[in-house]
């Protein structure tokens, strides 16, 4: 039997049990969208922009409504992943301050940065400083269920995200297209768990692949937050190398990166993101990159999204990603949920 497939295995490489984190991601959607219906929130004047301010964990829910609601949006969305918001912010910006530990200190320097200029902030948060300062300033505070790594988090934050930008009106009510994702999730834990033997289970098989290499993520530009996505999963659970690009800008210049040192370029495994909607010329990047790339690399992988709405395909190669990252840490024998070395270079930077 495959040691992906041993409960015993799981066990003694999970005890922070990460598998079932990854596994509570449609509950996680599904309840925080609950809450989210029922948010009142309002700004005084017009909105001329949106700012989601954060980090890790924490911002990549950001980037999935950014992809997922940027045909409804009618006002510019960042995503800022600094200690400095753009000079363009001020009364007519919504900054959405989001740190799941309240504790993130660029996300702190940013929302005291957005205060001084007079945004209309909201917080994201399970608590921490961000709360505290928020409850003093008088700014609302949308809690986060506690006790989770941020990046274990992500469906509480993306539908928490999409219900706040929806009672802003910033976009339309998507509660079809939650629904929509949330049954497709649940039928896809079922698929890619720890129960589904290894022989039918797409996430362990790719895991397996990928084993004992650096991975090269490639997706389209509205498929970048599921790359980024998987690169994050890769290098947090697995502590595993990885990076991502995305088409077309990627045939512009990295291309031209895969021809030395052929030796290694060989051992690198390559995941190409793939969604049924991106634009044609884009789907012919794809199939000629992909030509090149066999040439050169001893495993490439091609992954079709699944589902109906844009909300739901982004989240159908997001679940795949957390659970092959997840089997790529027990292959290592690595637990996947502490991230010791953030931890202390957080200590050494706070001294």
């Amino acid at each position: 039997m495959s040691a992906l497939d041993s409960a015993e295995f799981f066990a003694s490489m999970d005890p922070g049990g990460m598998r079932i984190l990854i596994q509570s991601v449609p509950a996680q959607v599904e309840g925080a969208a609950e809450v989210a219906r029922t948010l009142s929130l309002a700004v005084p004047g017009h909105i001329d922009h949106v700012v989601i301010s954060g980090m890790g964990g924490s911002a990549i829910g950001g980037d999935v409504i950014r992809s997922a609601c940027a045909e409804y949006l009618k006002v510019p969305l960042l995503v800022c992943r600094d200690y400095r918001l753009p000079g363009f912010i001020g009364s007519s910006t919504v900054v959405f301050a989001s740190s799941y530990s309240g504790n993130t200190e660029e996300t702190l320097a940013a929302y005291d940065q957005a205060r001084s200029v007079g945004a209309n902030i909201f917080c994201l948060t399970s608590g921490g400083k961000l709360a505290a300062r928020a409850c003093a300033d008088g700014y609302p505070v949308i809690q986060i269920p506690a006790g989770l790594p941020p990046r274990a988090a992500l469906g509480y934050c993306t539908s928490t995200l999409l219900g706040a930008m929806t009672a802003l009106k910033l976009i339309p009510d998507m509660t079809e297209a939650l629904h929509g994702a949330v049954e497709l999730l649940k039928s896809l834990v079922i698929r890619y768990g720890p129960e589904a033997v290894e022989q039918k289970n797409p996430a362990k098989a790719i895991a397996r692949t990928l084993h004992g290499r650096v991975i090269a993520i490639y997706a389209s530009t509205v498929f970048d937050p599921v790359a980024l996505r998987w690169r994050g999963q890769i290098e947090e659970n697995a502590k595993t190398l990885a990076f991502h690009h995305v088409l077309p800008e990627m045939n512009h210049n990295e291309l031209v990166g895969w021809e030395y040192p052929g030796e290694v370029l060989r051992k690198i495994a390559v995941v190409f993101l793939r969604d049924r909607g991106d634009h044609p010329q884009v789907q012919r990047r794809f199939e000629l990159t992909k030509g090149i790339l066999e040439q050169r690399a001893e495993v490439v992988h091609e992954i079709w999204s699944e589902g109906e709405s844009l909300l739901a395909r982004l989240h159908s190669l997001i679940c795949l990603g957390d659970f092959v990252s997840f089997y790529l840490a027990c292959l290592n024998a690595v637990d996947p949920t502490p991230v010791a070395v953030i931890e202390n270079f957080k200590e050494k930077l706070g001294k």
